[in-house]
């Protein structure tokens, strides 16, 4: 098998690609990784020096492909399948990656500040640093509140890269700072991404790691 995915099951980023390879039932050997086991964390080191997941391998290509939206981007230039993830129309394209950019940048970092700041000491923990995560998740989701108002999918009626990094994005951001009552349009979108078989498949293979995640406690 050409194709191997270093990742974790729990790690946001790492979802994306695998919603990806599982939309066009694009075939690959999965490779966990475990920072916190020498060997497994040695070994990933050879593949990606930074550390970070997910890492994608392709032998057929001898090539090394780093960062989720890379990988994704990667695999719909080299490895297409029915489901155009990255269209092939350069302006629908640019919106593509624009909605991705956001979800990775407004949603899934200030998500991760928080998550992470619960993993910390508590005489190292940022206050400061999570109020102003938890106030860029609400601003992203009134953004994303007037965006959804009528469409489907993150760009319109077909699903995307952008749906992608939308699906882990919001389901953990909605972990540590629930929608509530407010952003009645995110609550249907990400219920629509709850109910694609893809993003199912993911979550239902990350339960066995669920008990590792800072749930929210107040």
């Amino acid at each position: 098998m050409s194709l191997t995915l270093h990742f974790h099951p729990l790690a946001s980023f790492c979802w994306k690609p695998l919603i990806a390879f599982y939309e066009n039932g694009t075939p690959f050997r999965p490779v966990i990784v475990d920072l916190g086991d020498e060997q497994s964390r040695a070994a990933f080191l050879k593949v990606s020096p930074t550390g970070k997941m997910p890492a994608l391998r392709d032998d057929a290509r001898d090539r090394t492909v780093l960062e989720s939206t890379i990988v994704i981007e990667y695999l719909a230039a080299y490895y297409p399948g029915p489901v155009e993830l990255v269209p092939a129309d350069i302006d629908l394209a640019i919106k593509v990656r624009q909605a991705d950019r956001f979800y990775d940048f407004y949603v899934q970092v200030p998500m991760q500040k928080i998550v992470g700041d619960r993993l910390r000491p508590k005489y190292k923990t940022d206050p400061f640093g999570v109020e102003e995560a938890r106030a860029q998740l609400r601003n992203s989701y009134a953004i994303v509140e007037q965006e959804m108002q009528s469409k489907t999918w993150a760009v319109g009626e077909t699903f995307t890269m952008a749906d992608c990094s939308a699906s882990p994005a919001l389901f953990y951001a909605n972990k540590v700072e629930p929608f509530g009552d407010k952003f009645p349009a995110v609550k249907r979108y990400h219920d629509r991404l709850l109910a694609r078989p893809t993003f199912a498949r993911v979550i239902e293979e990350a339960q066995p790691y669920f008990k590792l995640f800072p749930y929210n406690n107040g």
